[in-house]
């Protein structure tokens, strides 16, 4: 057990810590459990010779010792090889591949135990079911064990390496305890003693990204959440939770607009009725909190985040405001839990390639709605750009259109890409109060007239039209300047105008079958997957072309 809760901490920084990673670690790990049972019991019975399963302890643990020190460099081999060469599922086939060739041979001798165990411990058939009883006991015992102490005390307190290499000496003791007392196999326990002792010495030395700029890698560590790395270049300080997928969190040195997705989301407040106070959920380092506070100083702002660790790196490295408050808590279990209402939400939670399905569903953008002033605009940055039937922006825009723009209702939910990024943000705009007296219920079904007069209900009057008009260029600078004074933002709006599109729900009787995400149907890893595999194909297209053509020497070439 933890083997495996090892293995998802050493996994995720590269593949993320999805369903699907956690999937195929179980998966892995039970089939090397089994395979392990089935031939342990067969040698048992063969020959029973305790030395051989006190052996076979012993290189399992020293396999799991050199885990920290060879297992980053496997599966950055693994990937680079599989980037070039696999067109889809490259999540599924790289963790599988990684977990195969770290954890599935020591996991294996290790299946062999029970099965020997129980082949020494049996003396009679009259008590077997009883000894056979009791080693399942021990064993589940142990499971426990390696199931809290890993998650609640080694991995925060030391880290994965540590745990890992913490785990394996209290395995490496129980074999040399039995070869010196039997003075046996002494070479193999010294040898052992060594390589464990240099595993120790050496892993701690290198990090994750273990290739990175040790000048500009201002800090490499964990939380019980995430791998965490903040590099502090000239110009920005960023934080990554991966080290294969991008950046998580961007702070810019300089006052002013950054040039990240943090300027398109600032539309949110000029939008919005009122800009006088903003949730974040998901406030990372602070960054979109520091920019409101700059162009809104009087902005009462509240920050959530889930990570404590990430918070404390924002104080130390990123200058997030202080006078801001932050609680460290879950997304949507801080939202049941509050009564108050925002005139700018931002969601800001999504992790690339890891989208926690319970912050993007029909039942979740419903609670944010209901936490949003008349007029209020929820923000959603959206930080995989694929579009078409199928992905998993399509389902999160028709998610949350089915949720803002209602049967009756049309043009309150909005997108915008952000230039040279992968990243895109969403805006929908609560029912302001006259739309609110005019419809009791934004959801109700009514006729079909307005699409037949093309936004104009039965009695000649505009449906929902606020945000059309804000979203109007001339309508976004002149509302940005007056409440901000700044022209420099002011002009941006004009630029974030113009990549403003429409998102529409799915009519009824229209026959599009559009995925709506819910708490009981989301499968946002799957969707995620498939923007992974656009995202490698678009990025690793020309060195595929490279290896067909002129094979892996032209490759390296091309690399170096």
């Amino acid at each position: 057990m933890a083997a495996e809760l090892g293995a998802s901490r050493l996994l995720a920084p590269y593949f993320s810590s999805s369903q699907i990673v956690w999937t195929i670690i179980i998966g892995t790990i039970m089939i090397a459990l089994a395979l392990g049972a089935v031939f342990g019991g067969r040698w048992a019975d063969r020959n029973p010779d305790p030395d051989r399963l006190y052996l076979r302890i012993l290189a399992a643990a020293v396999w799991i010792s050199l885990i920290p020190l060879a297992g980053k460099y496997i599966i950055l081999l693994v990937s680079g090889l599989l980037i070039v060469t696999v067109s889809t599922n490259f999540l599924v086939i790289a963790a599988f591949v990684s977990c195969m060739l770290i954890f599935v041979p020591p996991l294996f001798l290790l299946g062999t135990v029970t099965p020997g165990l129980s082949k020494f411990a049996t003396d009679s058939l009259d008590d077997n079911a009883s000894v056979v009883g009791r080693l399942s006991a021990c064993n589940t015992v142990g499971s426990i064990l390696g199931t809290f102490l890993p998650t609640f005390v080694t991995i925060p307190a030391a880290g994965t390496f540590v745990t890992f290499l913490i785990f394996s000496g209290m395995l490496l003791v129980l074999p040399l305890a039995y070869f010196i007392s039997a003075r046996a196999r002494l070479v193999a326990s010294a040898v052992s003693v060594v390589v464990f002792v240099g595993s120790a010495v050496v892993s701690p030395l290198t990090g994750f990204a273990f290739w990175e700029n040790r000048t500009t890698l201002a800090y490499e560590g964990e939380s019980i959440y995430n791998y965490l790395q903040v590099k502090n270049l000239a110009d920005r300080t960023i934080l990554s939770t991966n080290v294969l997928f991008g950046v998580q969190s961007v702070t810019m040195k300089s006052d002013g607009l950054t040039g990240m997705y943090y300027d398109t989301a600032l539309a949110a407040p000029a939008l919005a009725d009122r800009a006088d106070s903003a949730l974040i959920l998901g406030m990372g380092t602070g960054t979109y909190a520091r920019q409101l506070k700059r162009y809104y100083p009087k902005m009462r702002i509240q920050g959530v985040e889930i990570d404590g660790a990430i918070t404390r790196l924002a104080g130390e490295y990123f200058d997030e405001p202080a006078d801001i408050p932050v609680s460290t808590y879950d997304g949507r279990a801080w939202l049941a839990a509050s009564r108050d209402k925002y005139d700018v939400i931002m969601v800001d939670a999504y992790q690339d390639i890891t989208i926690p399905f319970q912050m993007s569903s029909d039942e979740f953008f419903s609670m944010v709605r209901r936490h949003l002033n008349p007029g209020g605009v929820m923000v959603v940055n959206m930080n995989m750009i694929s579009d078409g039937k199928g992905s998993i922006n399509e389902a999160l825009q028709t998610t949350i259109a089915n949720v803002f723009n209602g049967a009756c209702r049309v043009g309150t939910t909005y997108t915008a890409d952000v230039p040279g990024t992968t990243n895109r943000e969403l805006f929908a705009k609560s029912p302001t109060e006259r739309e609110m007296r005019k419809f009791s219920d934004p959801r109700t079904p009514c006729d079909d007239s307005w699409r037949r007069t093309g936004g104009i209900d039965t009695v000649g009057e505009p449906v929902a039209s606020t945000m059309l008009r804000d979203t109007d260029a001339e309508s976004l600078v002149f509302t940005t300047l007056r409440r901000t004074g700044d022209q420099d933002l002011a002009a941006y709006m004009g630029s974030v105008a113009g990549r403003m599109k429409a998102v529409r729900d799915p009519s009824p009787g229209s026959g599009d079958q559009s995925l709506i995400l819910t708490d009981d149907h989301a499968p946002v890893e799957l969707l995620g997957m498939k923007a992974i595999d656009q995202l490698i194909a678009e990025q690793a297209g020309p060195y595929r072309t490279i290896l067909k053509e002129q094979g892996i020497q032209g490759l390296l070439k091309a690399v170096r």
